[in-house]
């Protein structure tokens, strides 16, 4: 893949609307990213408030809601040119006035919900071949989703697996992602949902693809699709399978659970960076504008 001119930023969620909770989970978290600056630092990113970002609310099997709850927040920080695509099906993404909505905006966000949705109405089409372009040929395009949506983003994606049985083998579910940027694998709401063992296994399965743990109001902004900045009030949890010394996931049987021997950990917050090719923890991250950075 080239290496991109336009900008990635991932989001690990917070405000839940009931739209991608796991079986058996029922804690609810209130929080709301979008006063604590990650939304502000998007709309800085594609240039100030009077920049077209369309929300792509697909993943969501309640995009009204969704799409309201977006305007307001947008409005709040002063950026009212948003609008809200809502892409049901594959025949909503070949409609041409939502074609051309992507072409032409300065950035695009993807709500939460479900991630196979995303990959399975999206794959192949012509908005899915545009959103790539122009993340790789044009400065200053900003392409950010949030828990699905950024979930979606890798080129390997977990669709599946539930918390409490993620340490046994099979039970992490993984398919091809949207592959907006390469060698890694994107899990969200990453502390409060204990997905630790999840995207251990997802690694350990795939360990030339860097595990990046969104922990909820955090997020990561991926420039030159390689340096890596956190944004946010949480943590970003990254694990590295490159030196794993062994792993007997490819000789127990589905349901038995994983060992595996020198998986490293980096555990990153707000200001600190990561270079994804190089495996390499930065304490200041590569490039910060100090305009940019106060987000709080």
């Amino acid at each position: 893949m080239e290496k991109p001119q336009g900008k990635l930023i991932s989001i690990g969620g917070a405000e839940d609307k009931g739209t991608d909770l796991e079986q058996g989970f029922v804690q609810r978290n209130r929080l709301n990213f979008f006063e604590l600056g990650i939304l502000r630092r998007i709309v800085n990113e594609v240039g100030g408030t009077d920049k077209r970002i369309e929300v792509i609310t697909t993943a969501s099997s309640i995009p009204a809601e969704v799409g309201e709850n977006y305007l307001f927040a947008f409005g709040k920080i002063g950026c009212n040119n948003i609008g809200i695509i809502d892409i049901r099906n594959r025949q909503d993404a070949a409609n041409p006035e939502n074609i051309e909505r992507i072409r032409s905006c300065d950035g695009v966000m993807f709500s939460g919900g479900d991630q196979l949705r995303l990959t399975s109405i999206f794959g192949g089409t012509e908005i899915y071949q545009i959103l790539h372009d122009r993340l790789t040929n044009e400065k200053g395009f900003v392409l950010a989703g949030t828990s699905a949506g950024a979930m979606a983003m890798s080129n390997t994606m977990i669709y599946q697996g539930k918390s409490d049985l993620a340490h046994l083998k099979g039970e992490v579910k993984i398919t091809t992602g949207l592959a907006f940027v390469a060698n890694v694998i994107i899990d969200s709401h990453f502390d409060k949902r204990g997905r630790f063992n999840r995207l251990a296994q997802a690694v350990a399965s795939n360990p030339q693809c860097t595990g990046i743990g969104l922990g909820e109001d955090t997020g990561v902004v991926i420039t030159n699709g390689n340096e890596l900045e956190v944004v946010g009030s949480g943590a970003v949890v990254i694990v590295d399978g490159k030196d794993i010394q062994h792993s007997n996931i490819t000789d127990i049987s589905e349901g038995s659970p994983i060992s595996i021997e020198g998986l490293k950990v980096n555990i990153l917050v707000n200001g600190n960076g990561y270079l994804l090719k190089e495996r390499k923890f930065l304490e200041t991250a590569l490039k910060q504008s100090p305009e940019l950075l106060n987000i709080n």
